[in-house]
């Protein structure tokens, strides 16, 4: 059986880092670990470990890409919100 791909996602929610797996065509809730802090950003190792956690990790090759938005959509002088996005899979078995 092959595990489902997903996307993981980092970003900051009220003031605190939170990794989180998109689950598309589901009213499911979206599985998240929360690192209950701002700074410092969230290690590699720490990621690996909440995916794990989770009940996901990477697929083969894949890397953590970042990416910038802004707090306020189309104010040029909006603070930056930064978001990490990974493609991860499921383990075999796990329920995702």
């Amino acid at each position: 059986m092959t595990a489902r791909t997903f996307t993981a996602q980092m970003s900051v929610f009220k003031g605190r880092w939170r990794v989180y797996v998109v689950l598309m065509n589901t009213t499911d809730a979206w599985p998240e670990f929360g690192f209950d802090r701002a700074l410092p950003v969230p290690t590699f190792t720490e990621r690996m470990e909440a995916l794990s956690v989770l009940g996901f990790e990477p697929v083969p090759g894949a890397e953590w890409a970042w990416t910038e938005d802004s707090e306020a959509y189309g104010d040029p002088a909006s603070p930056v919100v930064l978001i990490a996005a990974m493609r991860v899979r499921s383990w075999t078995g796990a329920g995702a």
